[in-house]
This record gives C-alpha cells, sequence and structure tokens, in this order.
C-alpha cells in the first residue's frame, strides 16, 4: 500500500501531531505492508520521529506497482498525480484530492 502524505497538512512540513501515523499503525496491525511519500516531509525527521522511511519520488510507473493508494494529505503535487484505477487498484482518497472525473476506471 502506498501512503501519499505524512505530514500534518497541506503543503506544509510540519509533521508533528500527523493523524497520518495513526492510520499507519492501524494498517500495520492487519499486516499491511507501507510505503509512504511525501514531498513536503523531511525523510530524517520522520525516521527520527516516527522510524519509518519515505520514498524519494513517485510517478505513474511507482503507482501501478501498489495494490492501494492512500491519499492522505491534500498536497498541490498530489492533485497532478494522473491516478487512475484498475480493477486490481483501489484508491483511498481521505482528502477528497481527486474530482470525480479523476478516479476513472
Amino acid at each position: 500500500m502506498l501512503i501519499l502524505g505524512i505530514t500534518f497538512k497541506e503543503d506544509c512540513p510540519d509533521i508533528r501531531n500527523s493523524r497520518v501515523i495513526d492510520v499507519i499503525d492501524e494498517l500495520k496491525e492487519f499486516g499491511t505492508d507501507i510505503s509512504i511519500y511525501d514531498p513536503w516531509a523531511d525523510s530524517k525527521e520522520v525516521q527520527r520521529e516516527y522510524g519509518l522511511a519515505l520514498l524519494e519520488k513517485v510517478d505513474e510507473q511507482v503507482f501501478n506497482q501498489y495494490a492501494a493508494i492512500v491519499l492522505a494529505v491534500a498536497h498541490k503535487q498530489f492533485k497532478q498525480f494522473e491516478l487512475k484505477t484498475s480493477r486490481q487498484q483501489v484508491i483511498y482518497d481521505i482528502k477528497f484530492v481527486l474530482t470525480y472525473a479523476d478516479a476513472t476506471l
């Protein structure tokens, strides 16, 4: 599973009080293999505070490697991604980043 965003709010580097950590912790209880990408978060700070590694970059080819993607923070960069689901992939858009037209099958 790919988690997009770990910061406290959109377009902000602050990871303190991020509720995304609760989502990640809950998913880990189910044995979910999780990757995280956030262009705003400092990877060293995320590693130090939460013991989590961040992906350095993602693109459409990376998206296709995951059965599920969670859009957890509404960063402007994420609105530019062309996310298209298939029958083998699910996108959970917690922050309503995508419009209905974006989420085509």
